[in-house]
């Protein structure tokens, strides 16, 4: 099989396609022809250091079960699942924890199922862990990406009045508009409108404490990027305000029910056409140099999305 690997850490010019024996699932484990693989900014940010060597980029997968290990649930060959979980999805074969896959409904494409489950678990994770009764008003960070752009039709979705979303540029703001955002500001405005009840930070950087300071009093951010960044603990104090860390792998492994739940909605709001998962690009694995080029320059309106090279020997 192909895979995509890299020997150093730095941009998408180490990433490098070679053929590989397939993986073996262990315990929990899927094995899955690939159809379609998400490209993720924690995915660019770890083949540009942080993650070990030699590395195999990628974690989420769409595509169809050939193989199972023991304890992997009630799958079988044959099934259509999109999952995340465990790196190299940047394969023609890859494999994926059970517990965190989830069936395609028959008529789903596969590129749709990988931009859909990832991110909008994350998104609907971020807006219960914030406010598991509701809000009033919701912002967003990093708003036209393949997580925000589902939290702001989400957010809407659960009857919240007001969603602001922070993005990069005017076609961004236009993007995030026509998905149902009630207020679109760029990163650089000096003034990002009224303060808000919740945050949901997705950037990190420069914009986490831009995001704390965008709450009233009492408010709460919820911060699930890579990106770092740090707060004023005078803001937090003065304030009064709740900032909680959230990965999708521990509430997934603590919440399971929840996940269940979400699951469900998702891809009934999805058959329903009240959430778009918005595909900027379908690229061969064969440029996953120029996928993340792509990330890196933030030029993205929703997910870019690699596919198996056609032709290519499987």
């Amino acid at each position: 099989m192909r895979r995509v690997r890299h020997d150093i850490h730095g941009g998408p010019e180490v990433l490098r396609i070679e053929e590989a024996e397939p993986p073996v699932p262990g315990p929990g484990d899927l094995l899955v022809r690939t159809e379609a693989i998400g490209v993720t900014l924690p995915t660019v940010r770890r083949v540009r250091g942080g993650g070990p060597l030699p590395g195999l980029p990628g974690d989420e997968v769409a595509g169809e079960v050939v193989a199972l290990g023991p304890d992997a649930g009630d799958f079988a060959v044959g099934d259509r699942i999109v999952s995340f979980g465990h790196p190299g999805a940047y394969a023609e074969l890859a494999l994926t924890p059970a517990r965190f896959a989830s069936r395609i409904p028959g008529g789903v494409d596969a590129a749709q199922a990988v931009a859909l489950i990832r991110g909008g678990h994350v998104a609907l994770a971020a807006l219960d862990t914030a406010a598991p009764r509701g809000a009033e008003s919701v912002l967003i960070t990093a708003a036209a990406g393949a997580t925000g752009h589902l939290a702001v039709q989400l957010a809407k979705a659960r009857g919240v009045p007001r969603v602001v979303a922070v993005v990069g540029t005017g076609q961004k703001a236009e993007f995030v508009r026509a998905l149902g955002a009630d207020e679109a500001v760029l990163h650089r405005q000096e003034s990002w409108g009224a303060p808000v009840d919740v945050a949901l930070d997705g950037a990190g950087g420069d914009l986490l404490p831009r995001a704390l300071g965008a709450l009233t009093p009492g408010g709460r951010l919820i911060f699930f990027s890579s990106g770092g960044g740090t707060l004023p603990a005078h803001d937090l104090l003065a304030g009064a305000k709740t900032v909680t860390g959230m990965t999708m792998r521990h509430f997934a492994a603590t919440r399971p029910e929840r996940y269940a739940q979400h699951r469900a909605q998702l891809w009934e709001w999805a058959s329903s056409g009240r959430l778009r998962a918005a595909i900027h690009a379908e690229l061969p694995l064969s440029d996953a140099a120029a996928a993340h080029r792509l990330m890196e320059a933030r030029a993205n309106l929703g997910k870019i999305v690699l596919r198996p090279d056609a032709g290519a020997a499987r």
